[in-house]
C-alpha cells in the first residue's frame, strides 16, 4: 500500500513539474457565469499524421471569406508539443519588442547572436532577418558533427581547452528560436548548451518563435521588401 501511494506521489511530483502534459490532461475551471468548462489542445486523430514542413506549416491563407487577402495569412494550430513560458532557471524569455531590440543592439554589439535552432531547410525557407543556423541536433551530438560543432564555438567565441573542457569567458549572448511555441528545436539546443555548460545568463529565448513573429506580421527572409 505504501509503495503504491509513493508511486502515486512520484506522478503527481513529475506532471506538476511537467507542465506540458497539461495541454493533453486538460485542466477543469468554472466561468463567471457558473458554466463548467475543460480546457485542453483539441487535436483531432488525424492531424497527429500531418507530416509537417513548410508547405503545410506556413503557406495559404486563414481568416474570414470577407476579410482581404493581404490582412491574414495562414497557420496550423494543431502541431508540436507546447513549451512552458521558461525553459530554465536564469534562461529570459523574449516577447517580440525584445527581439528586436535585441536585433537593433545587436548592429553594433558583436557579443549578441541571434540563432535560428531549425534544421537548414527550415531556416533556408524563411528566417528572421540575421539569424545564423546552428542545427539543435549539432549542439546536443557534437561528437557527430565535430566540424559543424567546432565552427559554432568559434562563431560563438568558446574557447576549448587542451584538456577538453569550453572557456566561456568570452561567449556570446544567444537569442534561440525555432518554429514556435509548439516546436522542441531550440528548447532541445538550449539542453545541448546546457549540457557543456554554457552560462544561462548567456542565453535568451524567444518561445513565440516563428509561428507567433509572422502571425504578427513582422518581417522574415520571404517578406517581399519596398523598392
Amino acid at each position: 500500500m505504501i509503495r503504491i501511494l509513493l508511486l502515486m506521489l512520484l506522478a503527481l511530483i513529475v506532471q506538476a513539474a511537467d507542465y506540458s502534459v497539461l495541454q493533453y490532461t486538460g485542466v477543469d475551471t468554472v466561468h463567471e457565469d457558473g458554466k463548467k468548462y475543460h480546457l485542453q489542445r483539441n487535436v483531432p486523430k488525424e492531424c497527429f499524421e500531418l507530416k509537417v514542413n513548410n508547405a503545410t506549416v506556413w503557406e495559404g491563407n486563414y481568416a474570414a471569406a470577407s476579410v482581404p487577402e493581404q490582412c491574414k495569412g495562414t497557420f496550423v494550430e494543431t502541431v508540436g508539443k507546447l513549451s512552458p513560458m521558461h525553459m530554465a532557471e536564469g534562461i529570459e524569455s523574449y516577447g517580440e519588442l525584445e527581439v528586436l531590440a535585441f536585433i537593433k543592439e545587436k548592429a553594433t554589439n558583436k557579443e549578441l547572436i541571434l540563432v535560428d535552432s531549425r534544421g537548414s531547410d527550415w531556416y533556408a525557407y524563411e528566417t528572421i532577418p540575421g539569424a545564423v543556423n546552428y542545427w539543435f541536433t549539432m549542439v546536443q551530438n557534437p561528437k557527430k558533427y565535430p566540424d559543424e560543432f567546432g565552427f559554432m564555438l568559434e562563431d560563438l567565441n568558446v574557447v576549448t581547452n587542451k584538456d577538453g573542457s569550453y572557456d566561456f569567458s568570452k561567449a556570446k549572448t544567444m537569442l534561440l528560436f525555432c518554429n514556435g511555441p509548439w516546436c522542441g528545436q531550440s528548447p532541445a539546443a538550449i539542453r545541448g548548451y546546457l549540457a557543456i555548460g554554457y552560462p544561462v545568463e548567456k542565453m535568451k529565448w524567444y518561445r513565440g518563435g516563428m509561428h507567433v513573429w509572422k502571425s504578427l506580421s513582422m518581417t522574415t527572409t520571404l517578406t517581399k521588401q519596398k523598392k
